[in-house]
């Protein structure tokens, strides 16, 4: 295992970039060295850690993954986290394959008896890889270093990578992203509309009517995905596009910024934005700015 998992780092090293982005569609490799808290949007993905480790908030709950074990997230929710048994010299070693609906899909058809139409579960799980799934992943990544054959076996490699997820304990999670029907399916709709008008008033009737739920159904299967409340997730939602939007113009106008992402108070917006991310929205922005690594993409 130790073997495979130093194979992996260091072609993990060797073929890094800054937006963590390969020849291979869907699969991002990062190498980090920052342990310094970090606030991001995920994806579904499924993240293999080589070296390192990270410790992530989704809501209340912690997760915890280390060298040789995965997370899997099936939806897109904002988390916060950490880097940790990593530095300078030993960076925090990562593959992320991107976890597509049709690809899942197709295999639930293909395996035995009829597809699942699971509930809503928690958007994010961890635990040990096994041998079997490390070895797959170690062969797409080989593919880096072969692009000629990348083309033809770099699907067959997902196919395989799906199918043992799929066969092993986070199958259920896996489940739902590619099961129409499913509690995340009808959940999803609901947290693609908050992310694309996270400005505007949120009415939980209308987000239950969405998702085809009562009111109180809604408000259960969305806190058991992501972890909040869907005030609270378009709260976080508005507070990381506000520093995405401070960092990006070096401070810029606060209470203008503010008013941007849905905040009617300056006073509301500085006050929060510092509850989350432990400084007023100027000084955050000027912080983050002077760091170098600022730009920089990491797997969640």
């Amino acid at each position: 295992m130790q073997a495979v998992l130093d194979e992996l780092g260091a072609l993990i090293a060797a073929h890094s970039r800054p937006d963590m982005s390969t020849t291979i569609d869907g699969l991002l490799l990062s190498a980090v060295t920052d342990t310094a808290p970090d606030y991001s949007l995920t994806e579904p993905l499924l993240v293999v850690m080589a070296r390192g480790g990270k410790r992530l908030l989704l809501g209340e709950q912690l997760f915890e993954y280390r060298a040789g074990e995965i997370l899997v997230v099936t939806t897109e929710v904002p988390v916060s986290g950490h880097f940790i048994d990593c530095g300078p010299q030993a960076p925090a070693l990562g593959v992320g394959l991107v976890l597509r609906p049709p690809a899942i899909s197709e295999l639930l058809l293909r395996g035995p008896g009829p597809a699942p139409r699971p509930a809503a579960r928690p958007a994010m799980s961890t635990g040990p890889a096994d041998r079997d799934l490390l070895d797959a992943v170690l062969r797409m990544v080989r593919l880096l270093d072969s692009p000629g054959d990348a083309e033809v076996l770099a699907p067959l490699i997902e196919q395989e990578i799906l199918w043992r997820l799929l066969r092993g304990p986070h199958a259920e999670s896996l489940a739902q992203i590619g099961t129409a029907g499913s509690g995340l399916t009808h959940i999803n709709r609901t947290i693609r509309w908050i992310r694309e008008n996270y400005a505007e008033p949120l009415r939980i009737a209308d987000l239950a009517a969405m998702a085809a739920m009562s009111a109180s159904a809604y408000h259960r299967h969305f806190r058991s995905v992501t972890g909040m409340s869907p005030l609270q997730f378009q709260k976080r939602i508005r507070l990381q596009e506000a520093r995405a939007l401070l960092v990006g113009a070096a401070g810029g106008d606060v209470a203008r910024v503010g008013h941007l992402v849905g905040y009617d108070s300056p006073t509301q917006f500085s006050r929060e934005y510092r509850r989350l991310f432990g400084a007023p929205p100027g000084r955050d922005a000027a912080r983050l700015g002077a760091r170098p690594d600022t730009a920089a993409a990491h797997l969640p």
